[in-house]
């Protein structure tokens, strides 16, 4: 087995894929385009250890994919790399970029054969076209396109990226301190995915599945003085409002839940922890557009959501279809996939005595689909 580390870079901003959904996190029947990446390159080679970059903000929801050493990248792919490079400990290390997802087996395996003929080694592609440079015809022999994954050294990759330079692959920084390059033959089926009609012409590729998916919230906030009220996002004319560390606003925390539930992300403390001062008092309706956003970036859309809301005081019926309108506008539904329901409990329990209010929130999300025929 060689002395191997893979590390594949996938904390890109996808500014030119134009899309909602980020270009890593489109899904491959149920995998995002990251994991499936890897998964591919686990059936052909054995490596001691797989690291993957990501957004700082996608960071944790990548951890619960699957066991792999997970990095915050940095502002470019080059200081990406960097702090991945920080964790490789293996002789050599593997370098590719996420928008390639479609490498043929047999273009990585004739890679890691050839790990010991130079510094690094560099798929590369011929150019079959005429080419012209700076109004100038040149020898399209002496063309190469060149392609990732990249094999290195890893002591001389680390040396050649601790320069100020910037490089756009692996083996300019190489080549700039001297090192030995060596070409091996690439694929055009290792085409990179850079706008969002590319996932056209990749046959590896698969639809999203069309599998749903049911997150459950449930929240209770005790009444307390000098606050006001804000129940599913609506000002609640009352004497008392909610004790929290937000503005209480108990029916969208137990939404915020059901829809993280749904993708599998966790709950509202991981995000918006109590014990971070930034998020005192802070309005309800702004976390869950944000958590919305993260959810249309990661490939998901969401289907509908149905919320109880069960309070002896405040009365909730007047204000029920207002809370319909807001809420279905923050996650951009039509009305009617956003139902509100509200019960007391007979007096019976703290919400009986009129001491706070329990929500219970459900949500559904699906896929985002990516079919370039629709």
């Amino acid at each position: 087995m060689p002395d191997l580390t893979l590390i594949i870079l996938s904390a890109g901003n996808s500014t030119r894929f134009n899309q909602s959904v980020k270009k890593q996190w489109i899904r491959i029947e149920d995998d995002p385009l990251w994991l499936f990446v890897a998964k591919n390159f686990e059936k052909v080679a054995t490596f001691k250890e797989i690291i993957i970059t990501a957004g700082e903000d996608e960071l944790f929801y990548m951890k619960k994919h699957a066991p792999y050493t997970y990095i915050v990248g940095g502002e470019t792919r080059q200081d990406s790399l960097r702090n991945a490079l920080l964790k490789v400990k293996t002789e050599h290390v593997m370098v590719t970029d996420v928008a390639r997802a479609c490498i043929p087996s047999i273009m990585i395996e004739e890679i890691i054969r050839a790990r010991d003929k130079a510094d690094i080694i560099v798929p590369f592609l011929d150019v079959s076209d005429t080419v012209v440079y700076s109004g100038s015809t040149i020898d399209r022999d002496a063309v190469k396109l060149i392609q990732t994954p990249q094999l290195s050294k890893t002591k001389i990759l680390k040396k050649a990226l601790a320069q100020k330079t910037i490089y756009t692959d692996d083996s300019s920084a190489i080549k700039s301190i001297g090192g030995k390059v060596f070409y091996t033959k690439g694929s055009i089926k290792a085409k990179k995915i850079t706008v969002f009609d590319d996932l056209g012409s990749l046959a590896c590729l698969k639809q999203p599945s069309d599998d749903v998916f049911i997150g459950s919230g449930f929240d209770v906030h005790q009444f307390c003085e000098d606050k006001k009220m804000v129940l599913a996002g609506v000002n609640i004319p009352h004497d008392k409002g909610f004790l929290a560390h937000s503005d209480g606003d108990v029916a969208l925390h137990a939404l915020i839940d059901a829809l993280l539930g749904a993708i599998g992300a966790g709950d509202i403390g991981e995000l918006y922890p109590d014990t971070d001062m930034t998020h005192k008092d802070a309005d309800s309706k702004v976390m869950l557009a944000e958590v919305v956003s993260f959810i249309t970036r990661v490939g998901f859309i969401i289907n509908n959501v149905d919320i109880t809301i069960m309070a002896q005081t405040p009365k909730v019926s007047p204000f029920k279809e207002q809370m319909r309108q807001v809420i279905a506008g923050i996650l951009d539904l039509a009305p009617v996939r956003v139902n509100i329901k509200a019960t007391t409990t007979e007096k019976l329990g703290f919400i009986g005595r009129k001491e706070g209010v329990a929500v219970e929130a459900v949500a559904s999300v699906k896929y985002r689909k990516w079919d370039l025929s629709k």
